[in-house]
């Protein structure tokens, strides 16, 4: 046999047996998984318990009712973005923050739009054959394109005089100290 042959068969031997190895990619970081699992956004975390300054005033238990530690992801966010905390409860109150969120329409069939186009985006962008053969994750190679360059964002909303918070050093800014 020549050196070009057994070449080509050690390498064919490596790839076969890269291919047998375990891969330890979180299933999240997979573009597509074969296999059910849970909804991982649907567990939210619960308020922290607080002891309140007199138990004799706590409410009677209303069993199936309202706990004050459950998760209130709309109120949290409402007040995250400077609305009424007690927006459920006065009528009206957030009426300005809902309509600038509203000021250029919605539209009802976004998710299913946007699920279509990640699928067509997916889709022209497979990824290369050996990657696809030995399980590599995909994920980040996939939307590389899309990503946010946080550095040159920050400076273009600082030169436009907006107030930013701070930032954490940039890798840059960490190796010249």
């Amino acid at each position: 046999m020549s050196a070009a042959s057994n070449l080509g068969i050690a390498l064919a031997g490596v790839l076969l047996l890269g291919a047998c190895g375990g891969s330890n990619v979180p299933e999240l970081m997979k573009l597509r998984t074969n296999r059910p699992g849970p909804d991982e956004f649907a567990i939210v975390p619960t308020k922290s318990l607080q002891m309140p300054s007199d138990l004799n005033d706590l409410p009677t238990p209303t069993p199936g009712g309202r706990n004050l530690v459950d998760p209130t992801p709309e109120a949290d966010a409402i007040a995250a973005l400077g609305g009424s905390s007690n927006a459920r409860t006065t009528a009206g109150a957030d009426r300005a923050l809902i309509g600038y969120a509203m000021r250029k329409g919605t539209d009802p069939a976004i998710r299913s739009q946007l699920a279509a186009a990640d699928l067509e985006y997916r889709k022209d962008h497979n990824g290369r054959l050996l990657d696809r053969l030995t399980g590599k994750t995909l994920y980040y190679q996939a939307y590389a394109p899309m990503a946010l360059d946080q550095e040159a964002e920050l400076e273009r909303w600082r030169k436009l005089n907006a107030a930013t918070p701070s930032a954490p050093p940039s890798g840059a800014a960490q190796a010249a100290k």
